[in-house]
């Protein structure tokens, strides 16, 4: 059976690091790509905010590997206790910066490769808080707006990519305990299990969706 290979972003700890072991033990060679602390062959240094870096550590895998059949687009900052009419739009910008344009660079550095191979799984690892449906609070209002954009990347990249054998959803983990809420019921691991999903899909699976537990979750 041909083995994938897949490339997880913010993977050092927490939720990232979950969804890569969930994917290593389904025989899956995982990329954990990391800022700093590379630890073993398979880390690679991984700023998504830095274009240069993206590629180099694309280029990276392909060298080792030829190719990258997963992205998961997990890295992910929050600007915490702001409200919106006063938030502070450095902050904002870089928490844009990560959570939108971080997946957008990562996504069109795997792209070509996937699209060749006629094959691809890319999944933007979202939030509830992201959900227009379900946005009702004004809490971390970067995070949210930041979130609600990267759904929308989702939708036009899936459907850019229609009949290619790439598919490209949004997962909401739920409430995961990471350093971005510590406080959280969800542990990593329960959390890991749809962007897994997601990213193990066959062929006739979904595609620009977005989903919690398996299920859809309204945009």
């Amino acid at each position: 059976m041909e083995v994938r290979n897949a490339l997880v972003t913010g993977a050092n700890r927490g939720l990232g690091a979950a969804i890569a072991d969930a994917l290593a033990g389904q025989g899956i060679r995982v990329w954990r790509g990391v800022r700093d602390g590379v630890r073993t062959a398979h880390d690679v240094r991984l700023d998504v905010r830095d274009a240069d870096s993206v590629t180099a550590a694309v280029r990276h895998i392909l060298d080792e590997d030829g190719r990258v059949d997963i992205l998961v687009n997990n890295a992910g900052v929050t600007d915490g206790r702001q409200a919106p009419a006063t938030a502070d739009l450095e902050v904002a910008a870089r928490v844009w910066d990560t959570n939108v344009l971080g997946a957008w660079r990562c996504a069109q550095a795997v792209l070509p490769g996937m699209r060749a191979a006629g094959y691809g799984r890319i999944v933007n690892v979202s939030s509830t808080l992201g959900s227009l449906g379900l946005m009702d609070r004004p809490s971390e209002p970067a995070y949210r707006v930041s979130k609600a954009a990267l759904n929308a990347l989702t939708r036009v990249l899936a459907a850019e990519l229609t009949g290619t054998g790439v598919l490209v959803n949004a997962a909401s983990p739920g409430w995961v305990r990471t350093d971005m809420s510590p406080s959280a019921t969800r542990g990593p691991a329960e959390g890991a299990d749809t962007p897994v999903w997601l990213a193990t899909l066959p062929d006739d699976g979904p595609t620009g969706g977005f989903f919690r537990d398996r299920e859809p979750l309204a945009w």
